[in-house]
This record gives structure tokens, C-alpha cells and sequence, in this order.
């Protein structure tokens, strides 16, 4: 379609009314002017970004301002083809102003500098989301658009004022948003920016300091609230900025994360980290569940996180005796007390390896300072670096270790467990041991995550070694180079004698660190974290976030009834004993997604564990009963829905011996949170689990479906 000759409006024949010229000529003619600018605007940023990279590369800062430069063009101009005009979301009118604010998910301007589309994140287009009839905000009118592969599909108005009836002759009011709740759904999260509700801006708007809890029930938007505002705060708070580390998006599985994969670069935004807590630890991907309650339930404690600090420690003792050592020109007394100077050279909070490359270092200068004699302090390093008996002494006083190891012996060698936490009682200590050291669970994770960040990565520390080891190498070899020239020269004057200074002989040598380690791009820090789901991660888990958001700046999104295994504290006095101590708390109580028919059902499931649950309010009808029978029925119930929907997706949820299909999903119940389907089909939910943890699962289940619940039985 070319928007400058095509209409924008692709209503269908039940909306001829709002076909009206008279409604929607004011849009056309916006449009046009749109249309006009995307495509100046696209011309002008593929010219500069094929300009930024024909232009030399450079060095230090000004090839990484080059480097951003062409990352926040290319950003950009994805942003702009990956739409047309539905960059746009509607338009507002201001009741002092007849002239319409048109928002959009990007801010866009013409060549004269007139301002084509407001960006959704700006303050002054918080009123769009934000006015209600109880509080307008200052507007008469709003429109918003349904848009369906580049046209729009639908459109409805709201007036807040008298003067707001004028020139909204279709008035559609909430039917065609609530429509829109029904629609079809597909794989992946569809586009809901333009349907974004009153509360859920006021979250998405609120500011970042301290932590954030949004409690809600199934179906309240938390997902699409805890999305949004990660693009929302990048673009609002300068502290927040990529440079000052950016947002992590924790979600609780990859189906989820797959889910959502479309949504923030929809709004623009590509520079969220996203992740679920297995991926923040290499050994996540094959984790498996903790089968016995009893050791999840333990390591579940952030106590035992803290049991890494003096494992860590247990390996970090210098000497309590001198030592003679021996070089190729004299011996060396390395006292005790030099040892332990030599250890108190790292910096507090140093990780272990990182460390151990500093003590090295200031143990090399100590003794070459103690060396008598006229012998070069570079030859002397190069003796004492192959001295074994003071490598070995040092590597048994500061060794260098691996996490996994370190946690593996907490779980095989009772005695250093129970020196690591002394508050376990030996029972506690036995159930923990298990024959396979390494067979890690997920419950291991943060453990293991602790582990490593207090030690730091002794690849890098063995990647700086071999470098250091290389330029010594080159210095010698450069220092037996210019003994060669010096001895050719026959006047001993001229340039070739200024190979006698050390600045000039230093700059012979390239230094330059080679291709290391790939930044682990999880570590962090972050300057603010969004964890949705956060009702499931335990006080250990917790404690792997924490460590990577030292502002504490957080958004926390959960219900405490979807917790697997019960949530009986308030938010706030789970979050003040994990470590959070500024804590609001915002509610979403109204349920967009659950059919009424189907909460009615679902309710009394987890009231009967729960019952203060925050259980929201439907606020549309299905129309369509929850229907009952058998195991036996499901092949004829799936055909039959897909025969008569030619969009749409299901899933079954309960039978791992179903596969999934291009349209029928298979999950758990655990695995199916977070997302949601237009069927749902629940095989035994009875058998889903005994009691919190079996309710709650069956209410998550139930609550997945946005048109039809059937729930099927073996008996």
C-alpha cells in the first residue's frame, strides 16, 4: 500500500458509518503528511548511517561515541521500517485546543520542524492512556486506532466533554476495546500499546527510585505493565541510561520470553537485556528441579548463600613462615610479614582471582626490592617466575578456584560444609551431600552465581597471565635487538643511541591486550530491574538480582495467589528481609483477558486454599460456557475448534504425551504462566498437585484462556 494514494481506514462493511468522510478526513490528510516524513526520514538517517560507516574507525573514545553513534541510527531506522503509518496510535484533543495531538510510538517531525507524531512516552502524552470520564486530564476527546497489517481495521472515540461530541458522529466508546480483548491470539504477544488502560499507565509512569511491586490476578496486564515500563523508564530517567547500565527484563521461563520477544522492539526500544534467572548462570540451561522438598526448602535460604564468603576465605591464608627464595644471582628472604603485606595489596571487595593476580604482582616487587646485587628487575621477574617451590607455595596459600568446584565440595565434603554454615544442624548437613557433587539443580543456582562473583572469572585471570607472559617475552627479545644495534654502531651517537632509554624501548613493545573473554552481558551491574512472575523466586534467588542492581531500583510484578509454593507475607515484609527497604506498592484489579464465565470457575479454586486472594474483576462476557468431559474427547474438540477458527492458538495443558503443533501448544501448568491462548484444554487437573502448589496451578491454568475453557477428565 502506498499510503499517500491508498486510504489509511480499511473498515469493514458493519463500520460503514465510520467510513464518513466527515469523521475521518482530518486523519487522511495527517497521514499523507506522515507518510511524507517516514519516508524523507528514512532516506536521511540510511544516508548518515552509511556515512558514520565509511568514515574512519578511530581510537579510544572516539570510536566508541562512533560506535554508538551508528548503533542509535541503525536502532532507529529499524524502528521506522518495522512500520508505516501504524506508527501511530491515535489522536487527543484538548478541551482549550480543537486542534488534534496525534501519539505515536515514535516522536516524528517534518522538514519545517511541525511535530507529526508525539512519542507515548513523553509527559505530555500521558493523557491519551491516563484520562478517564472521573478525571479527563484536560482533553475533550481521544481516538484510537485498531490497526491490521498496515491499515486501520477499527477505530473508537471517547468524548470527556460536551464540546467533545462535535465531529465524533460514530461515537464507539469502550465496545471496540473491549472487542479487541477477544481477538485472535498468536505466538508471540500482539501489539497492545494503543489499548494501554488508565491504571496500568499510572504504573508504567511512576518513578524508579526504590522498588516498585505490582500485584495483580490473572488477566490484569501486569506482563504488558512491566514491559512497557522498561521501554517507558529508559526513555524517561537519564539514570537509567545504557551507560550507566541500562534495564534487565527477568521473566520465568524461555516460552515466555519467546511470548513477549516482540514487544519492546515494537516500542522502540532494543537495548533491554531480557532473561530468566537459569540464564544468569552457565549452568541453568541444564539445571534439573530439586526432587526432595526438604534440600530445596534449604538452599531456597539466603543464609546458605552466605555460607560462599568463608568458603572462599578457607582458601585465602598467607604463609606463617618465611621462605628462603632463590634466583640466579642470590637467595631472598621472604618473611611472613611479607606475605602478608603482599596479600593486603587487593583492593576490599576484589574478586578472589582478580586478587590473586594483584598479591602475585606486589609478592614479584617485594622480593625484587629485597635483591641484592646489580642484576636487571626484569631478569630478576623472569627468575623468580620460574622459581616452582614459590609457585607452589602460593598457589596453596591463594589458589585459584573455579565456582563450581567451591560449591561442588559444600555438597560432598560435610566437614567444609558445616565449617561454611555453622547454624545448619548435622542432619540438615547430611540431607544436603549427594554423591554427584556437580549434578546441579536449579536450587544450586544461586550458589553457584555467588560463588562466581565472588571469585571473578579465572579464564580472565589466566587470559591476563598469558598476556603478561607474552610481553615479557617481547620485552626481552626487544632488549636483545637493540644490544645487537647498540653494538653495530661505531660512533655511538645518533638515533640509534636513543635505544638506550627505557621510553623508547617500552614503546618498541605492543602491549595492546588482545581479544579476550566475552563480557558476560548478564553480570552487570544494572541500573534498574523488572522481574515479572516475581511471587516464585525464593530469598536465595533474590539475592542473585540484588547483587546485580546496587541502586535497588526495581519494578516487582506478581500475585501472590499464582505463588507454586504459597506466599503468606505481605510484599513488603517478604521484600525488607531479602534486602529492600523502599517499597510501594501498586494494585491492578481489573482482568482484561479472563472471560467472566471463566472466572467464576476458577475462583473458588484458589479461594479454597487462598482465600484473601486478589482475585480481579472480569470485565467482559465470553458468551461461551466452560465446558466438562472426557480425556477421550480431546482429538474432536481440538479439530473441531480448529476447523471452525482460522485463527487463533491453543493449548493443552497437563498431558506431556501430547505434541505440540503449529497451533496447539503443550506446557505444564508451571511453564504455562505468563502467557495466554484463546482455548484452553485442561487434561486431570486434578492431578496437577496437592494442596497450595495443585491449586495454584490449576487456577494459572484456567486463567490462561481469553475465549474458551474445557476441562477434561480420565474418570
Amino acid at each position: 500500500m502506498n499510503p499517500l494514494t491508498t486510504s489509511a481506514f480499511d473498515l469493514p462493511g458493519h463500520l460503514t458509518a465510520k467510513a464518513d468522510q466527515t469523521l475521518i478526513a482530518g486523519d487522511e490528510r495527517h497521514f499523507a503528511a506522515i507518510a511524507e516524513s517516514l519516508e524523507q526520514s528514512i532516506a536521511d538517517l540510511s544516508g548518515r548511517l552509511a556515512a558514520e560507516r565509511r568514515a574512519p574507525g578511530g581510537g579510544g573514545r572516539q570510536a566508541l561515541d562512533r560506535d554508538l553513534q551508528i548503533h542509535r541510527l541503525t536502532a532507529r531506522l529499524r524502528a521506522l521500517r518495522r512500520f508505516g503509518l501504524d506508527l501511530c496510535l491515535g489522536h487527543m484533543v484538548s478541551a482549550d485546543d480543537p486542534e488534534p495531538v496525534y501519539v505515536g510510538r515514535l516522536g516524528l517531525t517534518d522538514s519545517a520542524g511541525r511535530r507529526l507524531l508525539l512519542d507515548w512516552r513523553s509527559p505530555a502524552a500521558e493523557p491519551f492512556f491516563g484520562a478517564t470520564h472521573a478525571n479527563p486530564m484536560g482533553l475533550a476527546s481521544r481516538r484510537r486506532y485498531r490497526w491490521t497489517r498496515g491499515r486501520i481495521s477499527d477505530y473508537w472515540d471517547e468524548v470527556f466533554t460536551s464540546d467533545g461530541l462535535v465531529g465524533h458522529a460514530a461515537l464507539d466508546d469502550q465496545s471496540a476495546f473491549i472487542a479487541s480483548l477477544g481477538g485472535s491470539r498468536s505466538p508471540r504477544m500482539r501489539d497492545v500499546l494503543g489499548t494501554i488502560q488508565a491504571d496500568q499507565d499510572a504504573i508504567i509512569r511512576a518513578g524508579s527510585r526504590g522498588a516498585l511491586v505490582v500485584d495483580g490476578g490473572p488477566g490484569t496486564g501486569k506482563t504488558v505493565v512491566a514491559l512497557h515500563r522498561s521501554a517507558y523508564l529508559l526513555y524517561s530517567d537519564p539514570r537509567l541510561g545504557h551507560r550507566r547500565g541500562g534495564v534487565l527484563f527477568v521473566g520465568p521461563h524461555q516460552p515466555y520470553l519467546a511470548y513477549v520477544a516482540d514487544v519492546l522492539p515494537s516500542l522502540g526500544e532494543e537495548g533491554v537485556q531480557t532473561c530468566t534467572l537459569r540464564d544468569l548462570v552457565a549452568e541453568g540451561a541444564t539445571a534439573a528441579i530439586e526432587a526432595d522438598p526438604d534440600v530445596a526448602l534449604l538452599k531456597s535460604s539466603a543464609n546458605l548463600v552466605k555460607a560462599i564468603e568463608p568458603a572462599v576465605r578457607f582458601y585465602e591464608n598467607p604463609p606463617t613462615k618465611g621462605m628462603t627464595v632463590t634466583t640466579h644471582w642470590s637467595d631472598v628472604w621472604l618473611s611472613a610479614d611479607d606475605w602478608a603485606e603482599a596479600f593486603e595489596a587487593p583492593e576490599p571487595g576484589t574478586p578472589h582471582n582478580e586478587a590473586r593476580d594483584r598479591i602475585w604482582k606486589e609478592l614479584l616487587t617485594i622480593l625484587v626490592d629485597k635483591h641484592d646485587g646489580d642484576a636487571p628487575a626484569g631478569l630478576i621477574r623472569k627468575s623468580l617466575l620460574q622459581n616452582r617451590e614459590l609457585l607452589t607455595t602460593f598457589n596453596r596459600a591463594w589458589p585459584l578456584l573455579e565456582a563450581a568446584d567451591l560449591v561442588g565440595d559444600l555438597w560432598s565434603v560435610p566437614a567444609y560444609l558445616r565449617m561454611c554454615a555453622p547454624w545448619l544442624s548435622l542432619d540438615d548437613v547430611r540431607k544436603l551431600q549427594r554423591d554427584e557433587a556437580q549434578a546441579w539443580t536449579v536450587s544450586d543456582l544461586p550458589l553457584l552465581d555467588a560463588a562466581r562473583q565472588r571469585l571473578g572469572d579465572p579464564e580472565a585471570s589466566r587470559h591476563r597471565r598469558r598476556h603478561d607472559a607474552s610481553v615479557a617475552a617481547e620485552r626481552a627479545r626487544m632488549a636483545k635487538v637493540v644490544d645487537n644495534l647498540l653494538e653495530a654502531d661505531d660512533d655511538g651517537e645518533g638515533l640509534v643511541t636513543m635505544l638506550r632509554g627505557q621510553d623508547i624501548q617500552d614503546a618498541l613493545v605492543d602491549e595492546t591486550e588482545p581479544p579476550g573473554i566475552e563480557p558476560d552481558r548478564l553480570a552487570g551491574p544494572f541500573a534498574h530491574i523488572v522481574v515479572d512472575e516475581a511471587q516464585e523466586l525464593t530469598d536465595a534467588e533474590w539475592q542473585m538480582l540484588l547483587y546485580r542492581c546496587p541502586s535497588r531500583s526495581f519494578t516487582i510484578v506478581g500475585d501472590r495467589a499464582q505463588a507454586r509454593h504459597g506466599f503468606t507475607e505481605s510484599w513488603q515484609e517478604r521484600l525488607k528481609r531479602i534486602g529492600l527497604d523502599r517499597i510501594d506498592l501498586a494494585s491492578l484489579s481489573i482482568n482484561y483477558r479472563t472471560p467472566e464465565e471463566i472466572m467464576a470457575e476458577a475462583e473458588p479454586v484458589i479461594r479454597a486454599v487462598l482465600p484473601d486472594a486478589n482475585v480481579p474483576t472480569s470485565i467482559r462476557s465470553g458468551d461461551v460456557p466452560v465446558v466438562h468431559g472426557s480425556t477421550s474427547e480431546l482429538g474432536s474438540i481440538l479439530d473441531t475448534w480448529l476447523a471452525e477458527h482460522a485463527e487463533g492458538v491453543a493449548c493443552v495443558i497437563g498431558d506431556p504425551t501430547f505434541r505440540s503443533t503449529s497451533r496447539v501448544r503443550s506446557l505444564t501448568p508451571e511453564l504455562s504462566k505468563g502467557l495466554e491462548f484463546d482455548l484452553v484444554v485442561l487434561i486431570d487437573p486434578e492431578e496437577f498437585g496437592k494442596g497450595v502448589e495443585g491449586a495454584v496451578d490449576r487456577y494459572v491454568a484456567m486463567t490462561r484462556a481469553t475465549r474458551q475453557l474445557v476441562i477434561l477428565t480420565s474418570s
